[in-house]
């Protein structure tokens, strides 16, 4: 599969196997029969060309890796404890990714959900001391935000 990902395009079985023979010596029957068998498995769909079939991926490289893992986390019987433990295993760069590709799919911010950015932080009492009524309140949120103190 990673040679058809690779060439992203209908390829034949004597392509692959020249692209193979650059890194090791293969069969051209080897070769053959590994698409034959993917596309059995419907990884690969082909079409034929004279006497020779050019092969085609069904999904993405992407696709297929988002669907072994949620193969994998619904087999769990702790799925928040599987995700924590995957996430554990990440590196800060697959963690970046991942804290992109949830932006992604969660979508653009509308106005009223963008937390608003005062020019100047607002003033707050003293930290581990409350507020007291004859102080005065923190600036209230402009236009838009909870006037309840919750979260939106």
């Amino acid at each position: 599969m990673t040679r058809v990902w690779k060439w992203n395009r209908p390829v034949t079985v004597r392509e692959v196997l020249e692209d193979l023979q650059q890194e090791r010596s293969i069969a051209y029957t080897t070769v053959m029969t590994v698409l034959d068998n993917l596309h059995q498995k419907g990884w690969v769909r082909r079409e034929s060309e004279g006497r020779a079939y050019r092969y085609e991926a069904v999904s993405t490289r992407a696709a297929y890796a988002a669907a072994l893992m949620n193969d994998a986390w619904s087999q769990s019987d702790n799925p928040a404890a599987a995700l924590v433990a995957f996430f554990g295993m990440m590196s800060e760069e697959q963690r970046q990714a991942l804290s992109d590709a949830i932006r992604i799919v969660q979508g653009p911010e509308t106005p009223a959900q963008a937390p608003e950015t005062p020019a100047q932080p607002p003033e707050t009492p003293a930290q581990g001391r409350e507020t007291s009524p004859a102080e005065p309140e923190t600036p209230s949120p402009g236009p838009g935000a909870a006037s309840d103190g919750g979260e939106r």
